[in-house]
């Protein structure tokens, strides 16, 4: 019987020796091959294409503590290359970055602590297409979101326009509505609803579009008032 094809992982992050270590680590592995590495935004965009790897491992923050650029970068790649799966790594405990990344479609978020074997398991998990997200996770960073940042101004009567403005919604984009406010990426939401990632990509779009808002957070927010009693 032939041999699986090994897993093609791209890596980006800003550190040589973390770079290094990395790509030492996981070229250990018989079923890994590290395909390419990028230290920053404008390479790994540049060069993921011709690489075509199945994983790319992806620095969250890239030339400043207070900065998300690799979370930036995850979306532009999944949105040229929907199959790609992107897994975060940082060296902060962040549940700012932690939500971005759920939000641009991150199938998976560690910290740079992780044991070496533990990296590795990751990346065959987000590899299969699973996620790596914990969901008990996402639900605190949710729960800290809604209770934290400001809604949206509103205009006179929220609940009446925002009544309105679901009432121009199909079921269907309510359903996927609903799920955006449980926090679940455009993958789960394909999985779960049985539609191709690109067909929930395409409806969130829309669905931004009749609310009015500009952001899938702002969306969410809605989601969750209009869901409280």
């Amino acid at each position: 019987m032939n041999a699986a094809p090994p897993i093609r992982v791209f890596l980006l992050d800003d550190h040589e020796v973390v770079r290094r270590g990395v790509r030492d680590l996981l070229e250990t592995e018989p079923d890994i091959e590290v395909v390419g590495e990028a230290a920053t935004a404008r390479e790994v965009l540049a060069r993921v294409p011709a690489a075509r790897p199945d994983v790319a491992v992806l620095d969250v923050r890239l030339g400043g503590a207070g900065d998300h650029e690799g979370v930036e970068v995850c979306r532009e790649l999944r949105a040229a290359m929907p199959e790609l799966a992107c897994l975060m790594l940082t060296s902060f405990d962040d549940d700012e970055a932690l939500f971005d990344a759920i939000m641009a479609g991150a199938a998976g978020y560690v910290l740079k602590q992780i044991g070496g074997s533990d990296l590795v398991r990751a990346v065959r998990t987000v590899a299969t297409g699973r996620s790596l997200l914990d969901p008990r996770m996402t639900s605190r960073v949710m729960a800290r979101i809604r209770g934290s940042e400001p809604a949206p101004e509103p205009a006179p009567g929220p609940d009446a326009d925002a009544t309105a403005d679901l009432g121009r919604l199909s079921p269907r984009e309510r359903e996927i509505l609903d799920l955006i406010g449980l926090g679940l990426t455009n993958r789960q939401i394909a999985e779960r609803l049985f539609l191709a990632e690109k067909t929930v990509k395409n409806r969130v779009s829309a669905i931004l579009g009749k609310l009015g808002v500009g952001r899938r957070i702002q969306a969410a927010m809605l989601a969750e008032r209009l869901r409280t009693p």
